[in-house]
């Protein structure tokens, strides 16, 4: 008799236990920390559209006393005049650009080449001594800086300015000059272009400097060929926002830039820019309702608006040469 053997049947005697996918408890402390983070993101938002609410109606008001034209494309400003007023604010816009321009060649350069210095050279202990050192700048008040340019940085150019400078140019500069206001906003200004940028380049992935390392680049070439083009969206962002608070810069250009409206890009001249106009006319004896005090707010709208379009130039051009790494 043959027998046949049976397969004996698959048993499982410890089954796999049985996960169960409920829901999981809400996370009220996350819902917490987004809520917080929009109304702080929406505050923002409101200041802004409260100042441009608290700027439109005097300045509409302005421009129906004093026609656009007058106020754009003249050059004789004297809205204290009452015998024969003048509201041209393009010497005021050329006083700000005047201080501007040599506060920024001063701040970009340096700057920056303090921002590749911590980045590609400064070894950690020196980074960590350096850039807080650096920063402290940043939070010095700006009305020392201003005290500072008058009575420590002007002096010293009126003894040396005519010993380098040929001509016009060497003439010495006043009491009150674009130059000691332009020289001090500068320095004022390098943190926060050193900051931003050394952060930028800290953020590029170090395989490319390794890979640059590799083909025999020099640490010079790594940092000015590889380093700074990586990060150059950051870069622009700093002189950006370095332009626009040299623009909007109080308390230095008041105390060291004088208060002559002289339509000049001289740096030993006097000048008066729109936020020196604003806190000198804004503190005095000035009637409310009359057409000097409307002109405090017109060129207020000016001002933002110069700094609203170089954020707006900031936000392109950091879209432009943004670089993106996986």
């Amino acid at each position: 008799m043959t027998t046949t053997a049976r397969a004996p049947s698959a048993r499982v005697d410890n089954p796999l236990p049985t996960v169960s996918l409920s829901k999981s408890s809400p996370r009220h402390g996350e819902k917490v920390v987004v809520g917080w983070l929009f109304l702080c993101a929406a505050f923002s938002v409101l200041v802004t559209v409260g100042i441009v609410l608290s700027l439109i109606p005097p300045t509409i008001e302005f421009f129906n006393r004093v026609a656009p034209g007058d106020f754009f494309s003249t050059d004789f400003w004297a809205p204290t005049n009452s015998g024969n007023p003048g509201f041209g604010v393009l010497r005021l816009i050329v006083g700000t650009l005047n201080v501007t321009l040599w506060a920024l060649l001063i701040a970009i350069p340096a700057g920056l080449g303090a921002a590749i210095y911590l980045s590609e050279y400064a070894g950690r202990t020196s980074r960590k001594i350096l850039k807080p050192v650096l920063e402290v700048l940043e939070g010095v008040p700006t009305v020392a800086y201003g005290f500072f340019a008058l009575t420590f940085v002007t002096p010293i150019l009126r003894e040396i300015w005519p010993t380098f400078l040929p001509g016009k140019l060497g003439e010495p500069p006043g009491i009150f000059s674009a130059a000691s206001a332009g020289l001090v906003m500068g320095v004022m200004i390098i943190p926060t272009v050193a900051s931003i940028s050394q952060d930028a380049m800290s953020a590029v992935p170090s395989g490319l400097r390794q890979a640059a390392y590799g083909l025999g680049s020099t640490r010079m070439q790594v940092a000015t060929r590889v380093v700074v083009p990586a990060a150059l969206s950051g870069i622009v962002a700093s002189f950006v926002l370095g332009v626009s608070r040299a623009i909007g810069e109080t308390m230095i250009v008041l105390l060291a830039a004088g208060a002559a409206a002289n339509l000049t890009m001289w740096p030993n001249d006097s000048v008066l820019t729109m936020t020196t106009f604003i806190a000198r006319t804004s503190t005095g004896d000035i009637g409310t309702g009359t057409t000097t005090y409307y002109t405090i707010f017109a060129v207020g709208s000016v001002l933002f608006v110069m700094t609203f379009l170089m954020n707006m130039v900031s936000i392109a051009l950091v879209r432009r040469f943004r670089e993106t790494y996986e």
